[in-house]
């Protein structure tokens, strides 16, 4: 069923009986997907002397401690306190969860250091609207060996800071990428592209998120949609997060 939503003085026609995904899930396994030399995620059930909180064990429910962490174990929406001094909570900052978003497809070109990298050339050619606050980026080669890729010292596709900068520039409040980082693995700390992002430490951008590890399959062609990021509410500097897409119907 289509419906008319009226945001930001702009129409758009959606069908919310029909949301496209592009979180990946936290599962207790060792093929969840993984970055930042951190474990697998662990669900377990709590015990109290002889009560266990797993029905298929015996318990009258399920009842489980889940460990986790936000940065390394799947798609997580992160502030600037991802990078600051000051906790800057996405709960606390996040206000708005529906944004005009636009999604596009690059890949990566490698530098003469080795690294692939997405540069400024890629989103100057493949970014068409003239104004969205969301900037959606799928890297190619796609696939979802993306929702259980092991991310730990693989050095992954990055974001050049000349390409966040101008991400900036054009005022998109909003990024998602489906790799660990915009940053480099390991850059000595430098962290360019986050600082670039978020114009970090001169004038914070405050209302501006980054969200990695998403997955975006290819029957999700590039273009504009209507985006809903929603986040769990942590006082962290970044949460689970579970992005949906819609499509908007002329």
């Amino acid at each position: 069923m289509i419906s008319l939503i009226e945001y930001k003085s702009n129409q758009y026609k959606i069908d919310l009986s029909r949301p496209l995904d592009i979180s990946i899930p936290l599962r207790s396994t060792t093929d969840n997907v993984s970055a930042w030399y951190v474990g697998p995620p662990r669900f377990e059930p709590v015990q109290s002397g002889s009560w266990i909180g797993e029905v298929a064990k015996g318990g009258a429910v399920n009842f489980r401690n889940i460990f986790f962490n936000p940065h390394g174990h799947g798609t997580h929406t992160e502030t600037v306190g991802h990078i600051s001094k000051e906790l800057n909570s996405i709960n606390r900052l996040l206000k708005n969860y529906f944004f005009s978003a636009t999604l596009i497809s690059v890949s990566p070109l490698k530098n003469s250091y080795g690294d692939f990298v997405i540069t400024k050339s890629h989103l100057e050619e493949k970014v068409k609207v003239e104004f969205a606050e969301a900037l959606i980026i799928r890297t190619l080669p796609n696939d979802d060996s993306k929702c259980s890729r092991q991310y730990s010292h693989a050095n992954p596709p990055y974001l050049h800071q000349e390409a966040a900068l101008w991400i900036r520039e054009k005022n998109f409040t909003h990024l998602l990428i489906d790799l660990p980082s915009v940053d480099r693995e390991e850059d000595g700390g430098k962290l360019l592209a986050h600082r670039a992002f978020w114009n970090y430490p001169d004038k914070p951008r405050l209302d501006c998120t980054i969200t990695e590890l998403i997955y975006v399959p290819d029957e999700i062609p590039d273009g504009n949609y209507f985006l809903n990021l929603m986040v769990a509410p942590f006082e962290n500097d970044a949460a689970p997060s579970k992005p949906v897409l819609y499509k908007i119907y002329s």
